[in-house]
């Protein structure tokens, strides 16, 4: 997964003229090694030029860390600190930043007498001059730790500044206009620009014709290759693959050729409801094995879609997908496998689904098949090329990041699981558990207007996603969860 960023983060450190500049440097090497045992020091950089006290030492390590190739910075209050020369550099860094601080510690540096930094009350005044610079900057839940402590929260800073750096990097490319009767996924682009990403939007006929000039590429054979190892047993449609392969390489070629000074892509395509009767084929597997590789391609033009999905890549380090909040569990399924064997009432649960869209890697088990539903009002040889199975059980997170029609960002994350259970059915597709999910479903889902489409990252990235949203912007009353039960959502009847 080569299409997102390596962080490398710049440590500065920080002292108030009055407090003994040892007490940063001593705590910056504890804490530089305190990292480098436990994770991987390649991530981090200690800016060794100066202690910064001024604002033309705030000048000398700002041009180090560049120098360095820092696209990431963590200020470091080894004491009180200096809030205008360290806020200063968080303003002038070009990329995203965190604050941390110095827990005391009786035993080094002279005790609480000549050692006692006070960074916990430096942290206070280092938020106070952010807000009057309106200046971002990621601080941990509790930030003041000891040397240890602190290299944890750096690390859990890691994937929150790759989603934010990558964000500021990305172009998404979409083509076509939604289909008809398909308003779900239209929201204003006012937004991307907001959050630093690039938007290109094509028609499908560029699409169309770009794909005809693929015809006979000399690479077809190599890509139906690869195909058929990654299908194996699952390749029920051999004949749609040489067209499938040559879809890949127009899309692969069209990224390379139009991201222009971007460094990472992500692409909204249109799948319906000519798609079919033009290319001859449904997108969904290459689609599929796009997403696999850190490349997210949502369906129907959803932009939002793939730019969630995108988020979620960039977080999980992994493979994401984007499916339809569907269907409901049938009494018959939830009784014979879900009742009494996991902590889930009916309503808890529901079916997630796509036409065929997730990578093989997701799945317990795939098969090339041609699209049910389209092949219900069109010829079903125009509509292969979906890749279906149960999603393999396991963690789930659920969210979306989404423009509202009058051009206000807002999300939703819900942890849960994809159960070990059949669900008898077709598509990309897999029984999902959230819990409270019923409630969820009104009060935020249909209540904040969201689309049917949901991205989801397998594992729990509740937390480090719900500090992505709230660094690019998203008001935190506007990023909804699934309440426990007994707390009511603002628009919940307190009397039903």
């Amino acid at each position: 997964m080569n299409n997102m960023p390596e962080m490398k983060i710049g440590i500065v450190a920080v002292s108030r003229d009055c407090f003994p500049e040892t007490l940063s440097v001593n705590r910056r090497k504890a804490l530089v090694e305190a990292y480098a045992k436990k994770y991987d020091a390649a991530e981090i950089y200690e800016c060794p030029i100066c202690i910064v006290e001024s604002e033309i030492h705030m000048v000398q390590a700002l041009e180090d860390i560049k120098k360095a190739g820092c696209n990431a910075l963590c200020v470091y209050l080894g004491n009180f600190g200096p809030e205008i020369s360290e806020t200063l550099l968080a303003k002038h860094f070009d990329g995203p930043k965190m604050f941390v601080a110095a827990a005391e510690e009786t035993s080094k540096d002279g005790g609480l007498i000549q050692g006692r930094g006070d960074a916990y009350c430096g942290m206070l005044n280092a938020s106070y001059n952010l807000k009057l610079r309106n200046t971002k900057a990621y601080i941990p839940e509790y930030p003041v730790g000891t040397a240890e402590e602190c290299a944890d929260m750096i690390h859990e800073f890691v994937p929150i500044a790759k989603a934010v750096y990558a964000l500021e990097n990305l172009k998404i490319i979409s083509f076509g206009p939604r289909p008809l009767n398909f308003l779900a996924c239209n929201a204003p682009i006012k937004q991307l620009y907001n959050l630093g990403v690039e938007i290109e939007e094509n028609s499908e006929l560029d699409l169309f014709e770009a794909y005809n000039k693929h015809e006979g590429d000399s690479r077809i054979p190599e890509v139906v290759a690869d195909m058929e190892k990654e299908l194996g047993a699952g390749n029920k449609k051999p004949e749609i693959l040489n067209k499938l392969a040559q879809y890949e390489l127009t899309l692969l070629d069209w990224i390379e050729e139009h991201k222009g000074y971007r460094k990472y892509v992500a692409i909204a395509g249109k799948c319906w409801p000519a798609f079919q009767t033009q290319f001859g084929f449904v997108p969904c597997y290459v689609n599929s094995r796009l997403t696999g590789r850190g490349i997210p391609v949502s369906c129907e033009v959803d932009i939002y879609g793939a730019l969630s999905e995108y988020i979620g890549t960039v977080v999980s380090n992994d493979a994401v997908t984007l499916l339809d909040i569907n269907n409901t569990v049938t009494q018959d399924i939830y009784d014979e496998d879900i009742k009494g064997k996991f902590d889930y009432t009916m309503k808890d649960t529901f079916m997630g689904f796509h036409c065929g869209n997730t990578c093989s890697s997701k799945l317990s088990a795939c098969e090339m098949k041609n699209q049910m539903i389209m092949a219900r009002s069109l010829p079903e040889e125009v509509t292969n090329g979906t890749l279906e199975g149960d999603i393999a059980p396991g963690d789930i997170t659920f969210f979306r990041l989404q423009s509202t029609a009058d051009a206000k960002l807002r999300a939703y994350i819900a942890h849960g699981e994809v159960l070990p259970v059949a669900t008898r059915s077709f598509g990309s597709i897999g029984i999902f558990a959230i819990k409270e999910m019923g409630r969820f479903y009104r009060h935020v889902l249909i209540e904040g207007n969201y689309p049917h489409h949901g991205a989801v990252a397998f594992g729990h990235f509740g937390k480090t996603l719900y500090e992505v949203f709230k660094y690019i912007g998203v008001d935190v009353n506007e990023i909804g969860y699934n309440q426990p039960a007994g707390v009511l959502y603002p628009t919940e009847n307190p009397f039903a």
